[in-house]
């Protein structure tokens, strides 16, 4: 279906997602003037006085009308929620994509002003209880995906949220190419959802180790665990090696809470099965002028005779 107005001139149907202690203005601004939306989680902030800066200075360095988006954590846990969400509102942040819960207040909160809420789902009865909520959007976060992630298939779950819900629909997990996101299009989705691909880049805020780290590995070294954070993600085995754990036997984790929460990632590092695909360090603004372009190939490619032929 046609996108929302506020991301019609987008040069790539691509959202850069906002990634716990990694994304902040520098990669916000620079995914932005490429023509993707770029993001980053509210918490990135250490305060909400921090967050209102941060939005101030993004503004100041992108082109009025040029979308972006910021994270909230909808959860019980997140004693900052009501705060974030006043000053998302008096900033009138474009895009807001909620997280751990989907909560009609919030949208209404974002709606009064004209903002777009996307919401992250990792099933159908998720995507329900957004839709209810009356989002603009489902983010499925499916099988592979960084951090916080689901265990469905895109095969299975795109086609399900279709069934459901009638606006945008985004697909995460595992997408680090042009190919990729011109795939997602292909089965159903509007837009993708990069996230662990933009860790690998000169703007992320994490250390260099850890981005040294994605290129390294590959998708078998990725598990998917609830014993970090509380809540099922995925994490690179060498991280926790380094940080004294055995992956194979992890002790278990109290339920989530988004007040310790970055204790738990700052030395267990989280990546996506797509590592297998990231064998580089660009900037930003690079990464995006290749996806634009592998995206243009495969959508050129797909379109051509040998393509389309089918066999007798």
């Amino acid at each position: 279906m046609p996108l929302p107005s506020a991301l019609s001139s987008l040069r790539l149907p691509a959202i850069a997602a906002p990634m716990f202690l990694t994304s902040g203005p520098d990669l916000v601004v620079e995914v932005c003037r490429s023509g993707l939306v770029g993001t980053f989680p509210a918490l990135n902030q250490r305060s909400t006085e921090g967050l209102s800066d941060w939005l101030s200075e993004i503004e100041e360095r992108l082109s009025a009308g040029t979308p972006y988006g910021v994270n909230l954590i909808v959860h019980r846990s997140n004693p900052r929620m009501q705060a974030d969400l006043a000053e998302v509102v008096r900033h009138k942040v474009p895009l807001v994509i909620t997280s751990l819960g989907a909560v009609a207040e919030v949208v209404d909160a974002v709606h009064s002003y004209g903002g777009l809420v996307f919401h992250d789902v990792i099933s159908r009865r998720h995507g329900e209880k957004a839709a209810a909520a009356g989002v603009d959007g489902l983010i499925a976060v499916c099988a592979g995906a960084g951090g916080h992630a689901g265990a469905l298939s895109p095969f299975a779950l795109v086609p399900e949220l279709r069934d459901v819900f009638d606006g945008t629909v985004v697909l995460g997990g595992a997408i680090s190419t042009g190919a990729h996101i011109a795939a997602a299009r292909i089965m159903g989705a509007d837009m993708a959802y990069l996230g662990t691909r933009f860790i690998a880049t000169a703007e992320a805020m994490v250390p260099e180790e850890y981005k040294a780290m994605i290129v390294e590995t590959h998708a078998s070294d990725i598990l998917y665990t609830p014993n970090i954070s509380g809540v099922h993600a995925n994490f690179m085995r060498p991280s926790m090696v380094a940080a004294g754990l055995d992956p194979d036997n992890l002790p278990p984790h109290a339920v989530l809470d988004m007040a310790n929460e970055a204790k738990a990632w700052k030395t267990v590092w989280s990546a996506g099965q797509g590592v297998g695909s990231i064998r580089d360090l660009p900037g930003a603004a690079e990464l995006c002028a290749r996806l634009i372009d592998e995206y243009r190939e495969a959508v050129l490619e797909m379109c051509g005779d040998s393509f389309v032929r089918v066999p007798l």
